[in-house]
């Protein structure tokens, strides 16, 4: 290429100089041009894909133009009564797993909307969204009742579960003492949360979740973790964690291989921990 680049040259230089400095001077001039050609801006702009428009919301916690509106403070219309739950333990969590897609009637949800929010009503159960997710940003805000008497992981329990099996918990952690891996903001039994960055009970706390859901091959064995990076209260709590498994109770944690997009659940503890401005965005 170089010959046809500079004809004299290659004819002076194949009369006039020996071949190793002829091969080195050949090798000088491709690399600038090389050289000249990075340089050029164009070069490295990529125009497609054009993302798609989204509007931001409004407000600070608004929900975007393009996301799924789970509560908004008017009904449960998104939920019903969760009919198959999560498990405690690996065998629970694989007794449930193995009867995705059996359950054809579900009940309504049993909990209360009082001012504009959610409230769990103890011993009601567990709800769950009837729509179904994988790769997500979740925002969700919630609220301890000041409840005296209460500690530790009696007080304002509740968790949010992403695809059913993977919770991030929900408890008063401002001025009560409980395990790190099961305080607020953590994800159940695998990861303390990097800060506490929990407000007193009475006041309204957010979750902004991007979660990646797992990946299993056609045979079952596991190709890629779940994983979360979550922020409380606008502070970074979970930073791309990788999952070991369902959070449970007992026991360790693996991976069951389940459907590529399950419900969201939100877990009735037996308090009355209260839910509102809850939307999603699929990715």
């Amino acid at each position: 290429m170089i010959a046809l680049d500079y004809p004299e040259f290659y004819f002076l230089n194949q009369q006039n100089m020996n071949r190793p400095a002829f091969l080195l001077l050949t090798l000088l001039i491709a690399g600038c041009a090389t050289a000249q050609e990075i340089t050029d801006p164009k070069v490295t702009e990529v125009w497609e894909p054009v993302p798609a428009k989204v509007t931001p919301g409004v407000f600070p916690n608004s929900p975007p133009s393009d996301a799924i509106i789970l509560f908004d403070g008017k009904d449960l219309s998104q939920w019903h009564k969760s009919a198959l739950g999560y498990g405690g333990s690996m065998p629970e969590v694989k007794a449930v797993i193995e009867k995705y897609g059996t359950v054809t009637k579900y009940e309504n949800a049993g909990w209360d909307v009082i001012d504009g929010a959610m409230v769990v009503k103890p011993g009601a159960g567990p709800i769950e969204t009837k729509q179904s997710f994988g790769d997500c940003q979740l925002h969700i805000e919630w609220l301890a009742p000041v409840d005296p008497g209460k500690e530790g992981q009696g007080y304002s329990n509740s968790g949010v579960f992403l695809m059913s099996n993977y919770e991030i918990q929900v408890l008063n952690s401002y001025d009560t003492q409980t395990y790190s891996n099961g305080q607020a903001g953590a994800m159940y039994k695998q990861s303390i949360p990097l800060v506490n960055a929990s407000r007193p009970p009475g006041e309204w706390q957010t979750y902004d979740i991007v979660f990646m859901a797992p990946r299993f091959a056609d045979d079952g064995k596991l190709l890629k973790p779940a994983s979360i990076t979550a922020f409380h209260n606008g502070v970074l709590i979970q930073n791309h964690f990788e999952l070991q498994g369902p959070c449970i109770y007992i026991g360790k944690p693996y991976y069951i291989p389940h459907p590529d997009k399950l419900p969201l659940i939100l877990q009735d503890h037996g308090n009355r921990v209260r839910f509102r401005n809850i939307w999603i965005r699929e990715l």
